[in-house]
């Protein structure tokens, strides 16, 4: 690397994008982001970067940027695993956006860049509609649980049979409604991490807690969810390890966010629900507190908000139901079992 001489008032620094990714993306490991982000980041700028070429960062400029986005729009043909080549969403755009945003940001900070970003506008896209899950959906969810579906045979009458996932699928659906938990940090949590005594769960800082960010918090559990997460550890062999996942699949291992994807999907199926998906009971949670009489900035805690944008959204589908709420409640404690 050469750096500038001194007395010049404009950087000199010679240093390739290819070099200059793989130092952003160690910087902001050891700042803590989540494996999740630096995924992204690091998918992102590898593209970029197969499709601009390793070129020095001094030579980019803000078209550069701006013609690489336009191709995502107009030309690119992603890849997906479901077979599916439709462009991508403006959602997606934006994030590209972001993460340039983020790129040339730390650039300009560590080694005085200017920032060909910066003078990008924001892509604009239209938010998707907050979807939450009704009461009558939470108990065919949770029945859906318990039961298989009716089966039909031509020689014996029709009959279900209970699942032996049965007391795991119902504590997995009732903590995401009593917590508002993100699916990676449900799927982080050891059993240390839940008092069923008082119900508080913690959710633990840095990578190992799974949170947006690295920043762990406390949330809470009734006492129907509490009584559903006993039931299910109690028919654990391990049941009484502080350090063993709290939530195992059928190979007896953690959950991850896909496996909890495809588990709340085959639910909703069952159940006759349409996009059941666990982040859905992110929303549920949020608006069911806000209409229960709970306070914005208690739930931007709850849910590790690091700004009340997203809980602001929430008021506003929250207020037609807001006046008619006297006192908070806990969401799983009005489900029936």
């Amino acid at each position: 690397m050469n750096r500038s001489s001194p007395g010049t008032s404009k950087s000199k620094v010679s240093l390739a994008l290819a070099k200059a990714i793989d130092g952003f993306l160690k910087f902001k490991t050891a700042e803590g982001l989540s494996q999740r982000t630096i995924t992204s980041y690091e998918f992102t700028l590898g593209h970029w970067l197969k499709y601009i070429g390793d070129r020095e960062v001094s030579d980019i400029q803000s078209s550069d940027l701006t013609g690489y986005m336009a191709w995502l729009r107009t030309e690119y043909k992603p890849r997906r695993w479901n077979g599916s080549s439709e462009p991508l969403s403006a959602k997606s755009i934006r994030n590209v956006w972001v993460t340039f945003r983020s790129f040339f940001g730390w650039l300009q900070v560590e080694f005085k860049f200017p920032n060909p970003a910066k003078e990008i506008t924001a892509p604009k896209f239209q938010k998707h509609p907050v979807e939450t899950f009704s009461k009558e959906d939470v108990e065919k969810i949770l029945k859906a649980c318990v039961y298989s579906r009716e089966s039909q045979t031509e020689e014996r009458k029709k009959f279900v049979m209970r699942r032996p996932s049965s007391n795991r699928d119902q504590a997995i659906v009732l903590m995401l409604l009593d917590t508002g938990l993100r699916a990676t940090e449900l799927c982080s949590l050891i059993i240390n991490d839940v008092d069923l005594k008082t119900g508080k769960v913690t959710i633990r800082h840095g990578v190992a807690g799974g949170a947006k960010g690295g920043k762990g918090r406390t949330v809470y559990l009734g006492k129907v969810a509490r009584k559903a997460v006993w039931r299910y550890l109690a028919s654990r062999e391990d049941g009484d390890d502080p350090d063993a996942p709290l939530f195992i699949s059928h190979a007896d291992r953690a959950f991850n966010k896909d496996s909890l994807r495809v588990l709340i999907n085959r639910l909703g199926d069952r159940a006759e629900i349409k996009k059941a998906f666990p982040h859905k009971f992110r929303h549920t949670f949020a608006i069911t507190y806000l209409r229960s009489g709970g306070d914005v900035f208690t739930l931007q805690s709850l849910l590790g908000h690091g700004s009340l944008d997203m809980v602001r959204h929430y008021a506003q589908i929250a207020e037609v139901d807001v006046e008619q709420a006297h006192r908070k409640a806990s969401p799983a404690d009005n489900m029936r079992l």
